[in-house]
């Protein structure tokens, strides 16, 4: 078989990184021992340069409520990141997410953050929001709309699946 003949190797191709949209829980997921080593892992590759750290006004008034140490993560982090403000092409692509259903008025929000990522370019939205966000059925439905209004899919995973342990590196 041709499969078995085939070497794997390394290719000397240049990486460039990913521009990547952080929603809240991940800044919370570093205190929390279910999401901990992953979120840590993740925002160490945002320091090491590894990933473009992309974040909103809408992540700034959601973590006026979390606890200092959250806050205290956040203000280091926005220093290396990419602000992004929210302009009308994201509010209306927040607005046809809800009109197709994939969420309710409800969790406007979490669909925000999703219209967020996409109008910004990232290559992918990390979340812990496996109801809402990071979730098999709605994924498709995101990009159902982004492919039906002519804007790129995007990759929705939680940082779990976006780090590498040290010995695949």
């Amino acid at each position: 078989m041709i499969f078995k003949s085939m070497k794997r190797r390394k290719t000397n191709l240049v990486h460039l990184p990913y521009r990547v949209y952080a929603d809240t829980s991940v800044f919370g997921g570093v205190f929390d021992k279910l999401f901990t080593r992953a979120s840590k892992l993740f925002f160490e590759k945002v320091r090491r340069g590894g990933f473009i750290l992309v974040i909103s006004p809408v992540i700034v008034e959601e973590l006026k409520q979390a606890p200092d140490k959250v806050k205290d993560l956040f203000y280091e982090i926005f220093q290396l990141s990419e602000q992004i403000l929210i302009d009308p092409a994201i509010l209306a692509l927040q607005e046809e997410y809800l009109k197709a259903g994939i969420l309710t008025d409800k969790w406007r929000e979490d669909a925000l953050h999703v219209a967020l990522a996409t109008i910004s370019n990232c290559r992918v939205i990390v979340s812990w929001n496996f109801k809402h966000i990071v979730h098999f059925q709605k994924i498709p439905k995101y990009n159902a709309v982004n492919t039906l209004l002519g804007l790129p899919n995007i990759a929705i995973h939680s940082p779990q699946e976006l780090i590498e342990d040290e010995e695949d590196e």
